[in-house]
């Protein structure tokens, strides 16, 4: 039998090959398009995740610019450019709460907008270390509110203070604020804040942002947001709100309050059982 030369059979290698490819190929076409993996089924997790953890959700985004005597940040939309339209929500177009990374230092805050998209609020730096900056607002033409959070920092030596303890009354600016009801994890649970002054109740609060009161609780550890407006009832003593927190836990409480035209500020530590 003829032996064959190198070239030869370099020359029927490469001719095998050609026809496994092409055997390949067709057998490629009459299978049709090859399939993309399916998405995994935690894919739209970070829809819902508790509000204030995202720094960006349903294509906007919280992009702080500057943080001192003041923060300074803009809302870009999903079209990459700042949002200048807002649907105003209790009296305002947003709603800015600052606080730091310890719970301490709460601030309320209502910034003012440039043409431009940028917000500014002064704020008041407590001491050194990170803080969480929550933006509360709706963008016109969006039925639901969006809550996003981003960390801003102060620059110094951080030393966290640690979370007081869990009690029922607080004390600000001359009032007793007491609070009655419990956290249930996943349910809604009632509570009621009731506001006194020097042993007497007040029942003559003023509204502030349409309503007697406004309470924010922040997860401790990682600052999940939720923003609670009262029920409809009389201007105290007693303030009512219905409230579900998504897990067992800490949560440091911050009720605010009008009263002889101040804004107060009373601050709980409650367990979530």
């Amino acid at each position: 039998m003829p032996t064959l030369s190198a070239p030869a059979r370099l020359g029927a290698y490469a001719a095998g090959l050609a026809g496994v490819f092409a055997v390949a190929l067709g057998a490629g076409h009459l299978a049709g398009p090859v399939a993309p993996p399916p998405a995994p089924a935690h894919a739209d997790m970070g829809e819902h995740l508790p509000a204030g953890l995202q720094i960006s959700a349903a294509g906007y985004s919280l992009v702080p610019l500057d943080f001192g005597d003041e923060l300074r940040f803009r809302i870009d939309g999903p079209d990459g450019r700042p949002v200048t339209a807002y649907t105003t929500a209790h009296g305002k177009e947003l709603h800015l709460i600052v606080v730091r990374r310890d719970l301490g230092g709460f601030q309320h805050l209502h910034p003012v907008r440039d043409a431009s998209g940028v917000w500014s609020a002064p704020v008041r730096v407590t001491g050194a270390g990170p803080y969480r900056a929550f933006a509360d607002f709706v963008p016109a033409g969006r039925a639901e509110g969006l809550t996003l959070g981003a960390d801003v920092d102060a620059p110094g030596d951080y030393r966290p203070a640690p979370l007081p303890a869990p009690a029922r009354t607080a004390s600000v600016d001359g009032y007793t604020v007491t609070l009655k009801g419990d956290l249930r994890a996943g349910a809604a649970s009632p509570l009621a804040l009731r506001v006194e002054r020097a042993g007497v109740p007040v029942s003559d609060l003023d509204p502030y942002l349409g309503a007697y009161g406004h309470l924010v609780a922040l997860r401790s550890g990682d600052l999940a947001y939720l923003h609670v407006h009262p029920e409809t009832g009389p201007a105290g003593p007693e303030v009512r709100f219905t409230a579900e927190v998504p897990s067992a836990g800490r949560y440091r409480l911050y009720l605010d309050f009008q009263h002889g035209g101040s804004v107060h500020t009373a601050e709980f530590t409650a367990e979530a059982t």
